[in-house]
């Protein structure tokens, strides 16, 4: 007489068409118990795949159920997996993309039986979507307000996702899938191999000597203008310069220490983005001079706005002392370039102008990886776009970092000082020539 199988201990059958399957019951997501199915060629394949599934049971974690829908999976891995795993930003840009794009696209497929040409479809439909109609985003304003996709007759906006965005969708649908295929929940990473069309790197050019000179003498007056001069001369991140404190800036010693990063989530304030992010950064004169001008217009504002001014001992705030928001200094930016009559670029653009500009005029790469805040030497270079020594010096805007090498060793210390420059102790030698002007 055949033995009965105890629950839970699983079944295999041979099917009509000569494979084999098995069932077991495996622990989901969710902290319930389903009914998963393998398949194979023979017994012994189905019988070892039922092995391990039940083993993996036992020690509680999730295996593979055929019923899963995309959308619990990304549910799960956001909270369980991702959260503990990435940097609180980096969690909010994965959630936004999860919930606007990847849930209403793939949300309702079954997980285990996702495949790459669903994923394909899926990126090819995301990017032709105009998102001011797939999100709504023109039906929730005021009906005063609305521009073009809510209007009626319609007359669409045609706002797509760049290719950066589709490319960012994809590289979060390989992680979060890569992760079930570790946790045993999915076989196969159909994400992994997924070749797409998109042009991956848009090509960057970086600003000319005259189109920087031309950005800053339009911030002339500008209550924010030295962010934009620290992060064209220092090479300083939004959120870096954003988090700048007074504590942080030296005039004594001719320096700045880049220790904390502002961000929109969580505590307003954190750390820099990696460890080579924290760094001195040598302090050139001209640019001591537009600090000290945005201080003594700090106090204005702080006088002005007493007792609702709030402390935070932010170089760059709003006129009661709050942080910058970073989306409404990208607005500002953007201002700026129109009336500077230059390119449209991101605020980050600064920061890769800084390196080619630096470069241009034969600065090390060494140095360079220094002021930026990179670890291995080739990273710059992907922030350039002009030949060694092709780069002419912006006239009469400010100093970029080059009355100093960025870092010292140990970190926090001030570099020492020789014949009224700020040397750095990691190079032993002075910074190169400056790429600005001597006045600001």
């Amino acid at each position: 007489m055949a033995r009965r199988n105890v629950n839970g201990e699983g079944s295999i059958r041979q099917r009509a068409d000569g494979r084999y399957e098995g069932r077991v019951y495996v622990s989901a997501t969710d902290d319930t118990r389903k009914r998963a199915s393998v398949y194979g060629d023979t017994w012994e394949e189905v019988h070892e795949e039922v092995t391990r599934l039940k083993s993996q049971s036992q020690r509680g974690e999730p295996g593979p159920v055929g019923k899963m829908s995309v959308a619990e999976y990304f549910d799960y891995w956001l909270t369980q997996v991702a959260r503990e795993r990435i940097r609180p930003t980096t969690y909010v840009s994965y959630e936004q993309l999860v919930r606007s794009y990847i849930v209403p696209g793939l949300g309702r497929k079954s997980l285990a039986r996702l495949q790459a040409p669903d994923l394909r479809t899926f990126l090819n439909t995301v990017k032709h979507t105009c998102q001011c109609c797939a999100l709504r985003k023109d039906a929730k304003r005021p009906a005063g307000k609305r521009r073009r996709c809510a209007l009626r007759p319609k007359k669409c906006c045609e706002s797509h996702l760049s290719d950066g965005t589709i490319r960012y969708i994809h590289r979060v649908l390989r992680v979060a899938l890569q992760d079930a295929v570790l946790d045993g929940i999915l076989t196969t990473n159909v994400a992994k191999n997924l070749r797409l069309t998109f042009r991956y790197r848009p090509k960057f050019t970086a600003l000319t000597a005259k189109e920087a000179t031309a950005l800053l003498e339009a911030a002339r007056g500008d209550r924010l203008y030295a962010v934009y001069a620290v992060a064209l001369a220092l090479g300083l991140r939004r959120g870096e310069a954003l988090g700048l404190r007074w504590v942080d800036v030296d005039f004594d010693q001719e320096c700045i220490f880049v220790r904390q990063a502002l961000h929109r989530v969580e505590a307003p304030w954190g750390p820099v983005k990696t460890d080579d992010s924290d760094r001195v950064i040598g302090l050139p004169g001209s640019l001591a001079a537009a600090l000290r001008d945005r201080k003594a217009v700090q106090e204005r504002e702080r006088a002005a706005a007493g007792k609702r001014w709030q402390d935070n001992d932010l170089v760059f705030c709003s006129t009661v002392g709050t942080p910058v928001d970073p989306r409404n200094l990208a607005r500002q930016f953007a201002e700026l370039c129109d009336r500077a009559g230059t390119r449209k670029i991101r605020f980050h653009d600064l920061r890769h102008s800084c390196a080619t500009l630096l470069y241009g005029q034969g600065v090390p790469i060494e140095n360079i990886q220094d002021i930026l805040g990179h670890s291995p030497p080739p990273s710059p270079r992907r922030s350039m776009s002009t030949r060694r020594g092709t780069a002419t010096a912006p006239r009469s805007t400010g100093s970029a970092s080059c009355s100093a090498t960025p870092r010292s060793r140990p970190r926090r210390q001030a570099p020492p000082k020789r014949a009224g420059r700020t040397l750095g102790s990691s190079v032993g030698v002075n910074a190169p020539t400056r790429i600005f002007g001597s006045r600001l």
